[in-house]
């Protein structure tokens, strides 16, 4: 499959996730039974590369999730995925709030972007920020609005929705697990940019040195 399907507006054959509700419970719990792991950088090839697809949805996969909410709050972040933390899988976790302030937590794998309709293209051009390019800021482009599909921790097929902030972050963690960091969208004189700011500041978590 590739990384873009069509939208389905109904989405008839899976509803849309209840990521909101006891959100800060969840990810208290995630996080409590992980382990915070350093996070990987810019450089490091499991960034550079499409991860491999998630097919046991085990005992290994519930740890590497938990540990993936640990290291996320560890690092102050809103979306982790696997290759930031060294792990060659399709699944990334979030604990994101939208522009109206609610608070979205969960974790999906095996995700795909769907391909918006032009009438629900409308650009946002914030600024954009990634664990793996520690201290870096630019103005990037993207929907103001996200629908990901992919499964659950048990396999089971879930769809994703975000709006603002939320549909940024689900856009930027999807783009990870296919190899691709937000600074790749930029021009080069952007990410020329991005990379010295990085290069100028120490970041205020571990991080895992590119030999």
């Amino acid at each position: 499959m590739t990384q873009h399907a069509q939208v389905e507006e109904t989405s008839s054959e899976v509803g849309y996730v209840d990521d909101v509700t006891d959100a800060e419970a969840r990810e208290a719990a995630f996080r409590e039974r992980g382990t915070a792991r350093p996070i990987t950088v810019v450089g490091n090839p499991v960034l550079h590369r499409e991860c491999q697809d998630v097919t046991s949805f085990d005992e290994e996969l519930a740890a590497l999730v938990d540990d993936m909410f640990a290291s996320q709050r560890a690092a102050e972040g809103v979306g982790l995925a696997a290759n930031q933390i060294g792990v060659d899988l399709k699944v990334f976790v979030y604990d994101c709030p939208d522009d109206e302030g609610v608070r979205h937590v969960g974790a999906v794998c095996n995700p795909v972007l769907e391909e918006l309709p032009a009438d629900r293209r409308v650009l946002d051009d914030s600024n954009e920020g990634c664990l793996s390019v520690p201290g870096a800021y630019a103005a990037l482009a993207r929907p103001d609005y996200a629908v990901v599909r992919g499964q659950d921790l048990r396999g089971e097929p879930v769809v994703l929705r975000g709006t603002g902030y939320f549909a940024r972050c689900l856009q930027h963690e999807t783009d990870h697990l296919y190899g691709r960091l937000y600074i790749d969208r930029l021009s080069k004189r952007d990410r020329k940019d991005a990379l010295k700011q990085m290069a100028e500041r120490t970041p205020r978590y571990e991080t895992v040195p590119n030999d």
